[in-house]
């Protein structure tokens, strides 16, 4: 975890890079943190899961479409590590974790979701 936050923090001072999802000579947690940063809002998941097709059809209504990351093995650990103890899916907006499906839903029950969505830069409306 400590190692991802580094990574993101790196990246904020450098600014945002153009995205490469690929990044085949990265480590999972550096890969991770990039998506991380240069992406106003990403959902990483396994592959065909219900809970992240709920999360973005949710964003999608309130005008946001994020970018979905499907997951190999070796980075789910990384993924679920910068989420903290959410684990998959996770959804990061402007950097923070917001959580899975349950976290994303309690923000957007509080009235934090379409802010917090404004302020990244995530909003398309």
């Amino acid at each position: 975890m400590a190692a991802v936050a580094a990574a993101v923090a790196r990246g904020k001072k450098r600014g945002t890079a153009v995205l490469s999802i690929d990044g085949a000579d990265e480590a999972p947690e550096v890969r991770v943190a990039r998506l991380i940063r240069e992406n106003p809002a990403v959902i990483f998941n396994r592959r065909e899961c219900c809970m992240s097709h709920v999360m973005k059809r949710l964003l999608a209504v309130v005008g946001a479409h994020p970018a979905a990351i499907e997951l190999q093995e070796a980075d789910e650990e990384a993924a679920a590590a910068a989420a903290g103890d959410g684990g998959l899916p996770a959804l990061f907006v402007g950097g923070v974790a917001v959580g899975g499906l349950e976290g994303l839903m309690g923000l957007h029950l509080r009235g934090g979701l379409v802010p917090m969505l404004r302020e990244a830069g995530a909003l398309r409306i």
